[in-house]
């Protein structure tokens, strides 16, 4: 998957953008025939099907019926154009109320919200977002998950520090889980096929005696998931890690 980076454009334009104001649209040449709307919605279809790696300003243009220097009218970039596809996926986003539950369910639900998220649009997995959008998709899903870990005694850099490990295990998680899809993909075998293919050679090869711990914990693991990674098991097992950790916080506070 391509490595992209929010906030990587001109970033007044950007903001711009992102919040619509008046002074993104152009006032002056031929009328309007799309609007950034359009444009960010053909942009996102476009990398659900493909991939980054398909989007172009180009192949947008085309989606959309015209050329590719009208879509300049609208949006500067490629750069700006993802933060605005991203932010626009952060606004659609489901927002489970969870108030009066217990903060392991609201964080749960915080973490499932973004797994659906990446899962309806795996492209977004590879978008870095250490610089954030600031956009109101981001905003509003900001303000949203940080109330799951609101009253609990924690600081209030505590509070963004907790709420950033989490959201980087569902984005590390759901990395891992496209890789593995695609390589599937690719490859055109199932785990259990390819498995089959190479276990001839590793018979040969891997010696109990040199390797006890790898060939034992491997061979455990393969049988309980049938493959060497379970995205499945990976999500529960490093989820309850998450919250085990975010408890000894909570604890102590």
């Amino acid at each position: 998957m391509a490595d992209e980076r929010t906030s990587a454009g001109d970033p007044a334009r950007t903001l711009q953008l992102l919040w619509r104001e008046p002074a993104a649209v152009p006032r002056r040449g031929p009328r309007q025939g799309l609007t950034v709307d359009a444009v960010v919605e053909a942009a996102t279809s476009l990398a659900d099907t493909s991939g980054l790696e398909a989007l172009t300003m180009r192949k947008v243009a085309s989606a959309l019926g015209v050329v590719a220097m009208t879509l300049y009218t609208y949006v500067p970039g490629k750069a700006e154009l993802l933060d605005l596809m991203l932010d626009a996926a952060y606004g659609r986003m489901s927002r489970t109320s969870t108030e009066g539950r217990p903060w392991r369910e609201r964080v749960t639900a915080v973490a499932a919200e973004n797994r659906r998220l990446f899962e309806t649009h795996p492209w977004a997995a590879s978008v870095s977002t250490v610089r954030p959008l600031l956009g109101p998709g981001q905003m509003g899903k900001y303000e949203h998950e940080l109330a799951a870990l609101d009253g609990l005694g924690l600081s209030d850099v505590e509070v963004d520090a907790a709420l950033t490990h989490l959201l980087s295990f569902v984005q590390a998680w759901a990395r891992s889980a496209a890789d593995s899809v695609a390589a599937a993909a690719e490859s055109s075998l199932s785990e259990a096929e390819w498995w089959a293919v190479n276990a001839p050679l590793l018979d040969r090869v891997l010696d109990p005696a040199v390797y006890p711990l790898a060939t034992r914990v491997g061979s455990a693991a393969g049988a309980e998931h049938g493959a060497a990674y379970s995205p499945e098991f990976a999500y529960g097992f490093g989820l309850a890690r998450v919250l085990d950790g975010l408890a000894a916080l909570v604890e102590r506070a």
